[in-house]
């Protein structure tokens, strides 16, 4: 999930959150078993092969998952469906 992407559901509609946005990524930087993954060029190429997900976002996220070799947390019946990224659904 893109820093964007969390401050969107962070401070969104109905915020799941009730800490600044400040506070929110300084928690989410300080804790160790997050690591943000940064958008590089390797997965910009990726992003491109994955033309079976209509949605950026979701290639994106599959792209990262694909190029760091991870598995993909998601109940996301699109992502799952089109079968590219080993999922944990």
């Amino acid at each position: 999930m893109s820093p964007r992407l969390l401050l969107d559901t962070h401070r969104g509609p109905k915020p799941r959150f009730k800490s600044s946005s400040r506070e929110f990524f300084d928690d989410l930087s300080s804790n160790a078993a997050i690591q943000v993954l940064p958008i590089g060029f390797e997965i910009a190429l990726e992003v491109a092969s994955l033309s079976p997900l209509r949605d950026p976002v979701d290639q994106t996220i599959v792209a990262t998952a694909r190029v760091h070799r991870l598995k993909l947390v998601t109940s996301d019946q699109r992502i799952i469906a089109a079968g590219l990224v080993p999922v944990i659904d």
